[in-house]
């Protein structure tokens, strides 16, 4: 757990940043209204792993999904 009056900064240049952004622009393209209560609301299990996708390509731009990298 965080340690009491720990603050993390995340830039507006990090991969994390980016990512959050392209996750935005992705969930937007598909139809997904992030941030409504409804019941049919989009899953936790879809945010995280488009997160993870978006995060992914960020990190390895050179690389699409389901390609290895080398080694």
């Amino acid at each position: 757990m965080a340690e009491s009056g720990m603050v993390v900064h995340i830039g507006e240049n990090s991969p994390e940043h980016v990512a959050y952004q392209l996750f935005r622009h992705v969930a937007a393209a598909e139809g997904v209204a992030l941030g409504q209560l409804r019941k049919d609301a989009i899953s936790r299990k879809w945010i995280l792993d488009i997160y993870s996708e978006c995060l992914h390509a960020v990190r390895n731009p050179n690389l699409r999904a389901g390609e290895q990298g080398p080694g």
